[in-house]
């Protein structure tokens, strides 16, 4: 029976007849953990792929790594407009780059070593593209990437150069396109069944449910709310004892203990370490370099603290308006202690965390640190892919050049800091690193020695590091600050730093901004914190609208604009356009209060809707657009780890203090596997690009790379080997029994302890059956090992270790209403 979001929709069990959900939650087949077998529910396996994230990535990347290198070395040749047409091979077009010239198509999609264009850049086989020079090995790299990935090209068949036209059709369409508009304050629709909606945003939906002809489906029973508000507010399952305190109350009390419940839910120090990685996924968050193009990954050993400040501001719900002014000029601002100091100084730290191409033979090197500073502010924050515009007017979005690089000199009057890169200066020159005022009052722990390890590159072996300006222990933080002579940026003709032209005044997105509005900036300063202002202005069309379609969208399952960092031309209208402009006007009323805007969510109706539905009602609406039911959602990697150290009895829920690399400089492509067990929470875990905690690399783990508002949602053969063979699972498997026969002891009844790890792994009492299904397994299980484990104690405990991994492979365990 195939399992997963394309799994056959089956009836549902315990008198919910006659309406279906996504897959059915009742026990799977069992495995044991040794030696290798398949489990029933997962050997069905099918690939489900989220084609709007992936469709996102494919295409930033190509406007970020892959067209500019096109525009600057091949037009002159290759494009329309050419003195003399090269090889008839038309590069300005994705039609052209597919047919290819008088030698073919350039390329082979997936298979870049067959690709006569890697072979060109490469200079093989008397091949020779550039003819002048050839490209830097990063730049190559990109290229073969691209090609591996299936060469994904987002442009349409016009010729590239059209610069009159599309001058003026930006213009226009910044009048026009629907992001770009005023947020409108509008009344709630007039709906059939008034009484219906708990919430004004209920009216909303309802409308639209009314429109398409459907009708909402039934509220979600208790014990199916508590799980779904405890995993999308904390990230954790609630245990069988708090769903049955919650169904007594709910019964009493209604939604009134639905608030109560999510009052205390709000207020827990989880909901911050929750919510942060979220917006960690956003901010590209890695505590390492990742490949710099020479495949060389240096460490980020003070990234950390940017991952606790962003949980700190979760549970303080630091308004969203201050949140970025922090983050994006938090050096800039007054602050009433050090304490507070270091905390703006920490969140600058997110201008500073993103992946750098190598400085070695790279002239744009400070280009492109600042064009990924300007990447996570325009995708991040406003949803725009301003990056774009970096070599010519934006070829489908309403931002010419010349914003590009009135953003560009804010960060080019901006010092960015990220410490020594491991002292390799051919990735990265070394960098001054923010000092630490209140946490260097705290005493470095007894016996602690802080030691940096430094790895010759040629080598691999340690060497001495060289002597640091920093006292040992002294508290460092990533981050940037203002440059001693703030100046305009030149623009880069064609995205070339030795190319100058016009010198473009300090400023921000024309499209973005009103008639006549103008924010002037302090010639002495960098303009970050006047770029802060003019972002979380309340009459801003992008900052409210991005963010509030980014917490729907967690909690729901679905977006109300379907790509999140994507509110351009190219990217999903919304289905409910004045739901999103009603929920950034409430947003920005209450304060831009990221709580209280979560709250009311989850309070509403429409959030309380069960995930099973009528037959009928899912046939006429597959994607659930009007939003008659929710959705049935997988854990993400961090919950389904998580729910696993809890049901084992092995989650520490303290937070983890610092990172396991907080004083290691250096190669991560040189030092092996850095990464330790551990029992914290995943937000936690030590997350170098290209290298990631392996107990959550097989579950769309972003690559921390580029902006990610929505991952990827795969169901792979992988995943179940994961379940089945990954030393964690395992070790979570045994530890699960060993808790069970502690707490249980060997004289206790088996079945009491077959129940008691139902109600672990499941939240809930076990169903008729279940605990004597497990028993047959078990005793099954432990026959067959009987030659291979002959100490009956180890065989007893593997056998109910395999009984403990299937519960965690269940989809009811995997898998979230």
């Amino acid at each position: 029976m195939p399992c997963g979001p394309n799994a056959p929709r089956g009836i549902i069990v315990g008198g919910r007849a006659g309406k279906v959900c996504s897959h059915d939650s009742r026990f799977p087949a069992f495995v044991k953990p040794f030696p290798l077998v398949v489990i029933a529910s997962l050997s069905g396996f099918c690939v489900s792929v989220s084609a709007e994230a992936n469709e996102a990535e494919a295409r930033a990347f190509f406007e970020k790594k892959i067209r500019p290198v096109l525009v600057e070395h091949c037009y002159e040749c290759h494009a329309e407009g050419a003195k003399k047409l090269g090889g008839k091979l038309r590069l300005d077009t994705a039609e052209g780059l597919r047919k290819g010239g008088e030698s073919g198509s350039p390329m082979v999609p997936g298979s870049p070593e067959e690709s006569l264009l890697v072979q060109s850049l490469r200079w093989e086989f008397d091949l020779e593209m550039p003819p002048e020079n050839p490209l830097p090995p990063q730049v190559i790299n990109d290229f073969v990437n691209w090609i591996r990935t299936g060469a994904h090209d987002p442009r349409d068949d016009q010729p590239a150069s059209q610069p009159v036209a599309e001058v003026d059709a930006a213009s226009d369409l910044a009048k026009t396109h629907w992001s770009f508009q005023p947020v409108e304050n509008l009344e709630p629709p007039e709906v059939s069944e008034s009484d219906w909606a708990r919430d004004p945003l209920d009216r909303f939906v309802l409308a639209g449910i009314e429109k398409a002809e459907l009708e909402p489906t039934n509220d979600a029973p208790p014990a199916t709310l508590l799980r779904r508000l405890c995993f999308d507010l904390t990230g954790l399952p609630p245990t069988a004892e708090q769903v049955a305190d919650f169904t007594e109350e709910f019964e009493r009390d209604g939604q009134r203990a639905v608030a109560r419940w999510v009052d205390d839910l709000l207020a827990s120090p989880h909901f911050g370490e929750r919510w942060a990685r979220h917006w960690l996924d956003v901010a590209r968050y890695g505590e390492s370099n990742g490949n710099d193009g020479l495949s060389r990954n240096p460490s980020f050993p003070h990234a950390w603290r940017y991952r606790d400040y962003v949980i700190d501001a979760f549970n303080r719900d630091t308004p969203y308006d201050r949140f970025l002014t922090e983050q994006i000029a938090g050096d800039l601002l007054p602050a009433e202690d050090d304490a507070q100091r270091d905390r703006h100084l920490v969140a600058t730290g997110f201008l500073a965390l993103g992946a750098k191409p190598a400085k070695a033979m790279n002239n744009n090197f400070a280009m492109d640190v600042v064009d990924d500073q300007i990447n996570v502010v325009g995708s991040g924050i406003m949803g725009l892919s301003v990056a774009c515009a970096r070599c010519h007017d934006h070829k489908h979005d309403p931002i010419p050049t010349r914003d590009y690089y009135a953003l560009a000199g804010i960060f080019t009057s901006t010092e960015t800091m990220w410490g020594v890169a491991a002292n390799e200066g051919l990735t990265a020159p070394p960098t001054d690193l923010h000092v630490l005022k209140a946490a260097a009052k705290v005493p470095p722990p007894k016996g602690w020695k802080e030691t940096v390890l430094v790895i010759e590159s040629n080598t691999g072996k340690p060497k001495q590091p060289p002597k640091s300006k920093w006292e040992p222990g002294t508290p460092l933080a990533m981050g940037v600050r203002d440059k001693k002579e703030p100046a305009d940026c030149q623009i880069n003709l064609k995205g070339e730093s030795k190319k100058l032209g016009d010198k473009v005044p300090r400023g921000f997105l024309s499209a973005c901004s009103l008639p006549g509005e103008k924010i002037e900036i302090d010639p002495k300063t960098s303009g970050r914190l006047e770029l802060a202002q003019w972002l979380t202005r309340p009459e801003h069309p992008l900052t409210a609208r991005v963010m509030v379609n980014r917490i729907w969208l967690h909690l729901f399952g679905q977006a109300i604009v379907g790509t999140p960092d994507d509110f351009g031309v190219y990217g999903d209208r919304p289905t409910h356009p004045e739901l999103l402009d009603h929920l950034a006007t409430r947003f920005v009323a209450d304060g831009w209060s990221m709580k209280r805007l979560i709250r009311a969510i989850v309070l509403s109706r429409t959030y309380q809707l069960d995930s099973a539905a009528d037959l009928r009602m899912v046939e006429a609406d597959p994607s659930n657009t009007w939003l008659a039911r929710h959705l049935r959602r997988r854990l993400d990697a961090e919950s389904l780890r998580d729910s696993m150290l809890k049901a084992s009895g092995q989650l520490e829920l303290t937070p983890a203090d610092g990172s396991i690399i907080r004083h290691r400089d250096i190669l991560v492509n040189l030092a092996g596997n850095l990464h330790e067990p551990s029992r914290h929470r995943s937000v936690y875990l030590c997350m170098l690009r290209n290298s990631p905690p392996p107990s959550l690399s097989a579950f769309d783990l972003p690559d921390a790379t580029t902006v990610l508002g929505k991952r990827s949602s795969t169901v792979l053969p992988t995943q179940a080997l994961f379940l089945i063979n990954s030393p964690f699972v395992v070790d979570q498997s045994l530890a699960f029994a060993r808790d069970l026969w502690k707490s249980e002891p060997a004289s206790g009844n088996d079945r009491a302890r077959a129940e008691s790890a139902v109600r672990r792994a499941l939240g809930r009492e076990p169903r008729s059956g279940e605990a004597e299904r497990g028993l047959a397994m078990i005793r099954k299980v432990e026959a067959e090992l009987a030659e291979e484990f002959p100490d009956p104690g180890e065989r007893r405990e593997r056998a109910w270790a395999s009984f403990c991994q299937a519960l965690m492979a269940t989809n009811e365990f995997r898998y979230v209403d």
